[in-house]
């Protein structure tokens, strides 16, 4: 299981990463993309001392879809205060159990993690600890048992998309964590980050990147 290169430069690498690939290493020492990617570039480009990348930032052990990485300090530096200013464009894609009407809406609650679950509960009103979190979703189309959102998120917080469909009812096909009855058989859960713009962090040109969601057969039904 390898990242898939969505786009490089001497500045950036931007990724498809698969679903149930840490984005950065754990206790549990399995492989992640930064380490992947790292030994890649080393072969790749027969480097004799250590590559340098720089997480940007994170998806969820089984999501997948879009991630960049900084390839230098000043690269990393700049997309991290990007990151923190709010001015970068996120969309992923959600398969969820049932249907959903009302669209589009604005959910907006305030998450507080709890670590030793790993996991993030929202809440309606501001409590102690609480993060507030924004995004809206979509329908972009009804299949039979399910549907497929396309989800604008406003903050970044942890769990942030899980958490707060939970908290309306709403469930992602396979993630057990966070209500679905099933999980799928890898371990993945329906939810890919599709497409990431950017502001290039030396062109200060505006760049944009959409990654294909994993193939198997209930996203192929739903890919254009």
């Amino acid at each position: 299981m390898q990242p898939q290169i969505l786009f490089e430069d001497n500045h950036l690498l931007v990724i498809n990463k698969p679903a149930g690939m840490l984005a950065q290493g754990d206790n549990t020492k399995d492989l992640s993309v930064l380490e992947i990617l790292k030994n890649t570039i080393k072969t790749r480009d027969k480097k004799p001392g250590k590559v340098y990348l720089g997480l940007v930032h994170r998806l969820d052990r089984p999501t997948s879809g879009v991630m960049v990485l900084a390839k230098t300090s000043k690269a990393l530096s700049r997309l991290n205060k990007q990151f923190i200013q709010k001015t970068t464009s996120k969309i992923y894609w959600a398969i969820i159990s049932g249907v959903v009407t009302n669209t589009p809406t604005k959910l907006s609650h305030f998450l507080v993690r709890n670590q030793s679950q790993n996991k993030s509960y929202a809440h309606r009103k501001k409590v102690p600890n609480s993060k507030f979190s924004e995004l809206i979703y979509y329908v972009k189309l009804e299949l039979e048992r399910y549907t497929l959102l396309e989800i604008e998120l406003l903050t970044g917080r942890h769990h942030q998309i899980r958490a707060q469909l939970c908290r309306e009812g709403i469930t992602i096909k396979g993630d057990l964590k966070y209500g679905a009855k099933r999980p799928n058989k890898d371990s993945s859960i329906h939810l890919h980050a599709r497409k990431l713009a950017i502001m290039h962090p030396t062109t200060k040109e505006l760049i944009s990147f959409t990654a294909p969601p994993p193939k198997d057969a209930l996203w192929n039904a739903v890919v254009d």
